[in-house]
């Protein structure tokens, strides 16, 4: 019996062809990327959200959002923050990049709920909180594959951009839990006992990975498969409590991240990383932007000229929300083209934009036409501000990879002669 009879079987109605449909969106969605991507760079999850509106029911109605699906994308929500845990570099980002990175956040946060209160004012958008919340996040997840490709993952201006990106995700994830599910979420005990159980779990994980590696080495191969499945449990155990005490399960997703970084420190992780990657990326994720993209309310944006009207607005605005501290709090550390470039990076929104919005129209604060915008413009954020921002950074990535080269070798007094291998 396979695993869909056997869902089927159990009295959870399993659409296969559905199901079916959108395995293959997925794959089609990757195999355009690698077809197109030596010419522009595009990111993955945007076709799966183009996809998902075009095979879901207000376009080709090839595939439904039924529960079974739902299931799959919850998963993906929960490995997608995974990872935006698991990138947070403390070591990398410590010092004056997270200084920069909080207060320009919180500048942001000003600036969005601000324009919020502003069109909250106009009867533009119903909740300036969740509105103005929205605006001020970063896609640190989407962004971390496309840095890493340009090489930006070497350079001082990728440090500042990690920073900005890890705040950007993190800040905005607090609020969705203590601030906007205050029906699940009433006090702020409940998070003070779920970061009591996550720092309980990184304090087990810290002491039992290093007594394991040996172990995680040899099954590294194998069909055990034992370190992934330590990471697999970490995940869903959070998950686990952070959703029985009513908080957002992307929180907990986050908090595995980070613990299983820690766990990892120090030591090479690489074939780990790309286990979990796979088990990720190429299958739980995509039914997350999958499923948003067949739940997007196309009818709302385009039905009425106050749909359309917002999606650039919104656009402009998240340029502006996380673009300006950019411009105004790194005058001392990078160049104004480099300024830019981050500017860019930093307004770069989409995956917790559709949870935000997911909540605020459940809890009647969102009109269906503000969420579909929203969305529509991180959908734009992300195809459009990448691309602007590797051009700002075009030819300087080499350049300041040997500058980061040359003030190590001053540094450890290598002042003449040729860098020693």
């Amino acid at each position: 019996m396979t695993f869909i009879s056997a869902a089927a079987s159990s009295g959870l109605h399993v659409d296969e062809a559905s199901f079916l449909v959108i395995v293959c969106a997925a794959a089609a969605a990757a195999l355009a990327v690698a077809l197109i991507g030596a010419r522009i760079a595009i990111p993955v999850v945007v076709l799966e959200l183009l996809f998902g509106i075009v095979i879901g029911p207000q376009v080709l109605g090839f595939a439904a959002p039924d529960a079974f699906v739902q299931f799959f994308a919850n998963l993906g929500l929960g490995m997608l923050f995974f990872f935006a845990g698991y990138e947070i570099d403390f070591k990398r980002i410590r010092g004056k990049s997270l200084q920069l990175a909080i207060a320009g956040w919180a500048i942001s946060l000003i600036l969005a709920y601000s324009i919020g209160g502003v069109l909250a004012w106009a009867g533009v958008v119903v909740s300036l909180l969740y509105t103005g919340s929205a605006m001020a996040t970063t896609a640190s997840g989407t962004l971390v594959p496309i840095i890493t490709d340009a090489g930006e993952m070497r350079t001082r201006f990728g440090t500042y951009l990690l920073g900005a990106g890890a705040i950007g995700e993190f800040g905005p994830i607090l609020l969705l839990t203590l601030v906007l599910t205050t029906s699940t979420a009433k006090n702020f005990e409940i998070l003070v006992v779920f970061v009591a159980l996550a720092v309980l779990a990184a304090f087990a994980s810290v002491r039992t990975a290093p007594r394991l590696w040996g172990a995680f080495e040899k099954t590294v191969e194998s069909s055990s498969q034992l370190a992934v499945r330590f990471a697999v449990v970490i995940i869903f155990v959070l998950v686990f409590f952070a959703s029985g005490l009513g908080l957002e399960l992307l929180l907990g997703g986050f908090a595995a991240g980070m613990i299983v970084r820690l766990a990892a420190s120090g030591r090479e992780v690489a074939v780990l990383e790309s286990k979990l990657v796979g088990i990720g990326y190429g299958f739980l994720i995509p039914f997350f932007f999958i499923y948003s993209g067949m739940t997007f309310d196309l009818d709302s944006l385009i039905g009425s000229t106050e749909g359309l009207l917002k999606l650039p607005l919104f656009v402009a605005l998240f340029l502006i929300v996380r673009g300006v501290p950019a411009l105004l709090l790194y005058r001392g550390v990078l160049q104004l083209r480099d300024r830019f470039a981050l500017a860019f990076y930093s307004a770069t929104q989409l995956p917790l934009v559709v949870a935000i919005t997911t909540v605020a129209v459940a809890a009647g604060n969102m009109l269906s036409s503000t969420s579909a915008a929203l969305v529509g413009a991180a959908i734009l954020s992300t195809l459009i501000f990448p691309l602007v921002a590797m051009r700002l950074r075009a030819g300087r990535v080499e350049d300041d990879i040997d500058e980061d080269i040359e003030l190590k070798r001053e540094v450890e007094g290598f002042d003449d002669g040729p860098i020693p291998a």
